[in-house]
């Protein structure tokens, strides 16, 4: 059905340019809500009819009789038909449908996918500063980012995935200080405990094994313990490698990698940080004023200027009164991401960010280096409670504070967490049902889908071990039922749901598809029995069977959740119909 389409909307673009010639409307085909509506709808009428001034139906009836003329409407169009005021509505021939199985078999894994192409995308996620473990934001983001990641990669992209943290600043003081108050034996509650210390039982962990003397080691930096709890630097130094192994923990738990770690301490060391400045007063975007160096944001859509540098005056407490503002580097790093050749940039950050947004655009494109407009995108999303027995759960005792990633992961599983949190728009607030996300039955929304795919695994091993063969050439013309029509168009989605997905930077399309494919095969499987008497079409049943458990797969693969083989559920399901088709 793929090529169907395909050559159908050829045949669109042709229709259109005989009945508007010159017109530059996109050729597109949509699926219709209602399948009593037909296959697939066009909506090329209306657009064309107030370009050229005409009725929409009159403009529809025109494009009907231009469609006709066309072999490819000939080859896999049953019939056209006009509906409101100029909708064409199509439904296609078994045949088209029909074809999509056979498609899926042949490309397998790559089902959906595109070539590789030329372009790069550097996406930046989680992006958590080493003070603590990961809480459920991060974890939100970790499950976003990965996902566009892995649809960008259907598409063909080149993706380099980065995390960009802080080494150094007051967040990496205070976790130095902690760890220090522990080492001399204080902790919360005693008057020598910092007030703004970090409260978690992590803090004590960290201190027990510096004073132990240990080697640490994460993805990025390894360090070893003086033991000394005079050794502030060690102690800071000792603390982020700790946590940030912690991190390459939770975040393998996770199934979530990263090809680059980036330092903000580099923009400083590197002169990265200077340098952008100095770009900014060349291009005579900033101005001084009472003392400050101000940036003109507003000339890029700022609600006001932003300071880039405070006056000695405005902060004379600093000890470095020639500081930059906290987004300075910010450019900096976005300026960075263009020179290293990403013309595409991805952030996945908190809702919090949100008046970040503006700031670090303007900057990057004051710079004069041609960076476009919209540079970089964001996906914010929004917080996350978890719910457990009924009630809100906000207090983890690891962290102190919060719950994090790990206890979410320890108290379901990492399919329900990944699934879970791309199963809502990101700028949605989500609620975490921990009951709900272990349930074994169809109220679990992971669950529905799995066991989707663990049910026709289970029913093509029922086939193997009765001696049944995949047949290399299936009889195809006998999945005529309306459930298995209505499953192989779902299947024949599969492809422009990536790409919008992708497009949109939305991967909860994609839960909300695996649904639609599982509702699918459930309905064909509770219709029609798979393994009947009649040969050819049990053959031709088992293909449609592995074509969906493929999709499936392939669907799951990109969200970073499993496609088991075999699962039990707590309501056993009803058996399969004995009759060969429902009546």
């Amino acid at each position: 059905m793929i090529q169907a389409k395909q050559d159908l909307v050829e045949a669109l673009g042709a229709a259109i340019l005989e009945v508007a010639p010159g017109a530059t409307l996109a050729s597109a085909f949509e699926s219709p809500k209602q399948a009593a509506h037909g296959d697939l709808a066009c909506t090329a009428a209306m657009p064309l009819a107030k370009a050229l001034k005409r009725n929409p139906r009159e403009v529809a009836a025109a494009l009907v009789v231009a469609l006709n003329r066309q072999p490819a409407v000939q080859r896999w169009v049953d019939a056209l038909e006009i509906a409101g005021p100029g909708f064409i509505n199509l439904r296609l021939k078994a045949a088209a449908k029909q074809a999509v199985v056979a498609e899926v078999l042949a490309a397998a894994d790559a089902f959906g996918r595109q070539p590789p192409r030329a372009d790069r995308v550097l996406v930046e996620f989680v992006s958590a500063n080493p003070t603590g473990p990961l809480h459920l934001g991060h974890a939100r983001q970790a499950a976003l980012g990965d996902a566009i990641c892995n649809l960008f990669e259907t598409q063909g992209w080149q993706v380099s995935r980065e995390f960009y943290y802080n080494d150094t600043g007051v967040q990496i003081a205070t976790l130095a200080a902690s760890v220090q108050a522990r080492l001399r034996g204080f902790g919360p509650g005693d008057a020598q405990w910092p007030a703004a210390a970090y409260n978690g039982e992590y803090i004590a962990d960290i201190a027990a094994d510096f004073n132990a003397k240990k080697t640490v080691s994460a993805d990025d930096r390894a360090f070893t313990a003086s033991g000394d709890v005079d050794d502030l630097d060690g102690i800071r130094q000792f603390a982020v490698a700790y946590l940030r192994h912690e991190q390459d923990l939770d975040l393998q738990a996770f199934g979530v990698r990263f090809d680059h770690y980036f330092l903000e301490s580099s923009l400083y060391s590197s002169g990265r940080v200077d340098a952008t400045v100095q770009r900014l007063i060349a291009s005579g975007k900033t101005y001084e004023e009472d003392g400050a160096l101000w940036l003109r944001t507003t000339d890029y859509g700022d609600d006001k200027d932003r300071v880039m540098r405070k006056s000695v005056a405005a902060d004379s407490s600093s000890p470095d009164a020639t500081a930059y503002t906290y987004f300075v580097p910010d450019v900096a790093y976005h300026v960075h991401k263009f020179e290293r050749g990403f013309r595409k940039a991805i952030n996945i950050q908190g809702g919090d960010h949100h008046g970040t947004v503006a700031r670090v655009r303007a900057g990057v494109q004051a710079g004069g280096m041609g960076v476009p407009e919209g540079y970089p995108e964001y996906v914010l999303h929004k917080m996350v409670t978890v719910m457990k027995g009924g009630e809100e759960v906000k207090i983890s005792k690891r962290a102190g504070s919060y719950v994090t990633l790990r206890d979410l992961i320890d108290w379901t599983s990492r399919d329900a967490v990944r699934f879970f949190l791309l199963s809502r728009k990101a700028d949605s607030e989500f609620s975490f049902d921990v009951d709900l996300a272990l349930k074994r039955n169809d109220e679990n929304p992971v669950f529905y889908v799995q066991y989707a795919h663990a049910r026709i695994c289970s029913v093509i091993r029922n086939f193997t071990d009765k001696g049944g063969r995949l047949a290399s050439a299936p009889e195809l013309a006998l999945l005529n039922a309306p459930t298995e029509a209505a499953l192989m168009l779902e299947l024949a989605e599969f492809p422009a749901v990536l790409a919008n997905a992708a497009a949109s930077l939305a991967p909860h399309d994609l839960t909300f598809y695996l649904r639609d494919v599982a509702g699918a095969f459930h309905s064909y499987y509770g219709a029609e029995r798979v393994l009947g008497d009649d040969a050819a079409q049990t053959r031709a049943r088992i293909a449609l069977l592995v074509a969906t458990r493929q999709v499936i797969r392939n669907a799951l693969a990109v969200l970073g959740v499993s496609a088991p083989e075999r699962m039990d559920r707590d309501v056993e399901p009803k058996p399969e119909p004995t009759s060969a088709s429902t009546p």
